[in-house]
């Protein structure tokens, strides 16, 4: 028996490479470095310097790529301007992820544990923090998982998806349950987050047994050359499984249960990296599979992603308004905003391939930028000291008046994801809805107005109460923001992209549209 060695062209991988061997190397950097402040330094900067290499390397493959694409690992992976614009997106928001995870105040604490692997309150905990121990372990944690990511938004094999899943999952995992205060409510986050995630990662892989069984491949190009019509129902169960496990990671309805526990239990820069990187990347695996394999049986799934879209837009809204915690608020917010993406799916049309990156790159940029204003909001303690983030809306008003800049770049947040005009989110439902209204779907269309409408008095809301309510005397424990220069320059910066894109979108579009080409149907006409 021979074995071939397979042939890999390692150039077109670059960018991933770039980012999962640095991520190895700062997990040996925790073993050899003893020096807590000189291991953090270490790990930042090579997290720093690898994330901007993987930038320049995916923007050097889109200037260089020629016929639409190249075909890795035989039909493995296809590096077309489709995945390399979703890798664009995953490492933008994992640098303004890893920037959040490195911002310090006045107090030089990081949002995170000392000593992660220790009971809450612990005796242990309270000695490591006497003795400044630090997770630096972050880093290259937040590394690997945008590794993971960038595999997801690549791969065209479904057990490699299912690879690519778990690399980016289980950091996740670990990262929600090292706050550094309200560590209960952290770890039970982190709990729930991993068994729920166990669960669909179990219902993903036992669809793609099933597909493999009725078609004897894994690979999403090949899947409907073997198609057997005898075996439509097998095929057909297979693909919901596999559906269900993505649907689980953008955080839609039915399968959102964990998104409001994880995002008010998790550090809030993990959050924001988690937000916007995990939704981008399980929504970059789907547009994949969708035009790979769904489309052939539209007539029998799309029912699927009208349901889950009207559920998600529906109950992502209505459970936003009742809530009285921001974080949580912003959780419900991101499951209607699920809805909403789902809604570009309706029909399959090619406009989606383009809506979608941009969609998400506004939902994403906005998303950091109001978690970056959440991590500087926080409660004091009786002594004066810097406490826990201050999320009940209560506890928000009057921040306008105490932080001009920050409470503007947070309605500037707020009002993009209403998808109020000028905001870059008002562009990116404009093209999403128009790729819905394309294929005919506007009743999904006319649900998704009206759930934005409706989205508009929690946003607007918040605003009023930053900028037309007075902060009581008597609130306790008292409130006050916390000025650091990352968290800021992290909100600002998003809060100008926002604008930006909002304004004067044109460019960007155009940039999308060149992605929205899928290298698959070419290579399946030859071309």
């Amino acid at each position: 028996m021979t074995y071939n060695v397979p042939e890999i062209a390692w150039a077109p991988l670059a960018p991933i490479i770039i980012v999962l061997v640095a991520g190895a190397i700062g997990v040996l950097l925790g073993a050899f470095i003893r020096t807590v402040a000189v291991r953090r330094t270490a790990q930042l900067q090579l997290s720093i310097v690898a994330l901007i290499a993987a930038l320049f390397a995916i923007v050097w493959q889109w200037v260089a790529i020629e016929s639409g694409g190249v075909v890795v690992l035989n039909t493995m992976i296809y590096l077309d301007r489709q995945a390399l614009a979703w890798q664009f997106l995953l490492v933008v928001f994992a640098i303004g992820g890893v920037a959040l995870f490195a911002d310090r105040g006045k107090e030089d604490e990081d949002p995170f544990t000392p000593l992660g692997s220790v009971a809450p309150g612990s005796s242990e905990e309270t000695v490591a923090r006497r003795k400044g121990l630090a997770v630096t372990e972050v880093f290259p944690l937040a590394l690997l998982a945008t590794g993971g990511m960038m595999l997801f938004a690549t791969v065209n094999d479904l057990v490699f998806l299912f690879v690519a899943l778990e690399l980016f999952s289980l950091p996740l995992y670990i990262l929600v349950a090292l706050a550094r205060r309200r560590r209960l409510l952290s770890q039970e986050a982190s709990l729930k987050y991993f068994l729920l995630g166990a669960f669909s990662s179990a219902i993903f892989l036992f669809g793609v047994a099933l597909l493999y069984g009725a078609t004897e491949t894994t690979g999403m190009r090949e899947m409907l050359g073997l198609y057997h019509p005898e075996r439509h129902t097998l095929v057909l169960l297979g693909l919901f499984m596999v559906l269900v496990g993505l649907l689980f990671k953008i955080g839609a309805v039915p399968f959102h249960l964990w998104v409001p526990d994880a995002y008010q239990g998790a550090p809030s820069a993990v959050t924001a990296f988690m937000a916007a990187a995990t939704k981008a990347a399980a929504v970059a695996a789907l547009a994949r599979l969708s035009y790979l394999v769904l489309y052939r049986f539209a007539w029998d799934l799309n029912w699927v992603i009208w349901t889950v879209a009207i559920a998600s837009m529906v109950f992502g809204t209505v459970l936003a308004i009742v809530q009285t915690d921001v974080k949580r608020m912003l959780a419900y917010s991101s499951v209607a905003h699920a809805g909403f993406i789902l809604v570009a799916f309706a029909g399959f049309s090619p406009l989606a391939l383009s809506a979608l990156p941009f969609y998400l790159a506004t939902y994403g940029i906005a998303t950091l930028g109001a978690f970056a204003v959440v991590t500087q909001v926080r409660e004091l303690t009786p002594d004066g000291a810097v406490g826990a983030e201050a999320t009940r809306l209560g506890q928000w008003a009057g921040l306008g008046k105490r932080s001009p800049l920050l409470a503007v770049a947070m309605s500037l947040f707020l009002l993009s994801f209403a998808g109020i005009p000028l905001t870059a989110g008002f562009v990116g439902k404009f093209v999403v809805f128009r790729a819905a209204l394309e294929q005919g779907a506007w009743p999904l269309v006319v649900v998704a107005v009206l759930a934005s409408a409706a989205a508009v008095f929690f946003y607007i809301r918040l605003a009023v109460l930053m900028f037309f309510t007075d902060a009581p005397d008597d609130t306790s424990p008292r409130v006050e923001v916390r000025a650091t220069g990352i968290g800021r320059g992290v909100a600002i910066v998003a809060a100008v992209i926002v604008l930006v894109l909002g304004v004067m979108p044109s460019g960007a579009l155009d940039l999308a549209d060149d992605a929205g080409v899928l290298l698959a149907p070419a290579a399946v006409t030859g071309g």
